[in-house]
């Protein structure tokens, strides 16, 4: 039962999903976000059963002397015939069933002179234990007996003399089902104890995780608190949420510095509840060597209509101008010349562009010296740039959601299977870089977590 071993990893997958849609590497550090992931965590019962069957030997009860006891001529050998069974309980308990065979022999006589019998019977002993997790990262299980359910009943047969000994047996197995309690609770204290595996986990993130080698870009995840709803039984599993307030950093060229290890994980708090759905951040880089493809798809060679007159546009390219995108157009006809329009790039979600807001106009032009045309050729070009360019997103979000999707179904460790679906993704702001635009967009996703096979 390693599932906390590998809890923070799913910190590591959820944030991983940082998507670069295009081929050139910015030099920029994003801010450093306060974040939080929430994932319902599915532990089937069949994992624990498997813990406590390794647990338990075949042959769990054995007495070999017939004068122990107050000289009881009364030998017991008590093995499991199958596997132990679990079932969830309604308050926070689970029902344990282990099936029993038993092998006794009875001396019946005097002074001595005994003649020995034996028989063989089965039954099924039940347990019923309570499970909480204490916030130290620890669990409490308390195992109380839960009574027997004879399958055959215990008869020695001396031919003519059938003598029952369900008495005698039950005396000796109650003892020993009240030792079994102790040591189920034992054995589940001591391998449910996560505090080693919450410090191994925790000091995965002291160093910075590569993500991306094409754009050379680094993930600095650092855990700040976990949260967690109580456990809730089922017939054949155990649900729990868990939360995870992290600060998550991004960082594109040299690697950043490590943090400091741990030496003992920290408290977690507990939560009446958490949502479903939970928000991450992903970024999309577009070079502007794309956006002045995607300019010169738009309008290279294309003639506008100025009072009768037309503008063709030679060329078109686009790059970076403080914090501005500036677009360089140059024409012919009209305006024979360069104009430059600069603007502020924003995300209009109708279009589902980055489009430029805030926009300047800059003409360099040796054939137009009147006031009113310089006029009327700007409005129509500006125009023209604000209403018909733009960086389509759609492409980009569609990419970044088959991104984070894959790396959310997948079997990032072996019995740690991963499930979970994005159900809305939207880039929320522009950011400027020396060698192009940076959306940075926003994830709604679910992520559900089961164990099977650890």
């Amino acid at each position: 039962m390693k599932f906390i071993k590998v809890l923070f990893l799913l910190a590591y997958i959820s944030f991983s999903g940082q998507t670069s849609t295009f081929s050139q590497t910015p030099v920029y550090n994003f801010p450093k976000l306060n974040s939080s992931i929430t994932m319902p965590l599915t532990i089937p019962l069949s994992e624990i059963s498997n813990m406590i069957n390794a647990s338990v030997k075949e042959l769990i009860y054995q007495d070999d002397s017939y004068t122990d006891n107050n000289n009881d001529q009364f030998k017991v050998k008590v093995w499991k015939t199958r596997p132990i069974r679990l079932v969830g309980g309604t308050n926070q308990n689970i029902l344990i069933e282990v099936p029993l065979k038993i092998w006794a022999e009875k001396g019946i006589g005097t002074l001595g002179l005994y003649t020995y019998q034996s028989t063989t019977f089965e039954t099924v002993m039940s347990f019923n234990t309570s499970i909480s997790l204490k916030n130290n990262w620890t669990i409490l299980t308390q195992t109380r007996p839960n009574g027997f359910r004879w399958v055959t009943k215990p008869v020695l047969d001396f031919g003519k003399i059938k003598i029952p000994i369900t008495s005698l047996v039950e005396k000796s197995l109650v003892e020993q089902q009240r030792k079994f309690c102790s040591t189920i609770d034992q054995q589940m204290a001591a391998q449910l104890n996560f505090q080693n595996y919450a410090v191994m986990a925790w000091n995965v993130f002291a160093n910075p995780f590569h993500i991306s080698e094409e754009y050379n870009t680094w993930l600095k995840i650092t855990p700040i608190s976990v949260h967690i709803t109580p456990l809730q039984f089922y017939g054949n599993q155990i649900n729990t949420s868990l939360g995870i307030d992290i600060y998550s950093e991004t960082f594109t060229g040299s690697k950043p510095q490590s943090s400091e290890p741990i030496q003992s994980a920290s408290d977690f708090g507990f939560v009446s509840s958490l949502g479903d759905q939970f928000l991450l951040q992903t970024t999309a880089n577009i070079p502007f060597t794309e956006a002045t493809a995607i300019a010169r798809s738009m309008f290279l060679n294309k003639e506008y209509d100025i009072r009768g007159s037309s503008v063709k546009i030679k060329d078109i390219k686009v790059y970076g101008e403080a914090n501005r995108v500036m677009v360089e157009a140059q024409t012919e006809g009209y305006v024979n010349g360069t104009a430059f329009i600069s603007g502020v790039p924003v995300y209009d979600e109708i279009k589902k562009k980055i489009v430029l807001s805030d926009t300047k106009f800059r003409l360099k032009t040796s054939n137009i010296v009147q006031k009113t045309a310089t006029l009327l050729f700007r409005g129509r070009i500006v125009k023209i740039i604000e209403d018909e360019y733009g960086i389509p997103t759609q492409d980009l979000e569609n990419n970044s959601k088959k991104s984070i999707e894959e790396a959310f179904n997948k079997e990032y460790y072996k019995g740690l299977k991963m499930s979970g679906k994005v159900f809305m993704l939207k880039p929320e702001s522009i950011l400027m870089n020396p060698s192009g635009i940076t959306a940075v967009i926003n994830t709604k996703a679910t992520l559900k977590l089961t164990l099977n096979g650890i």
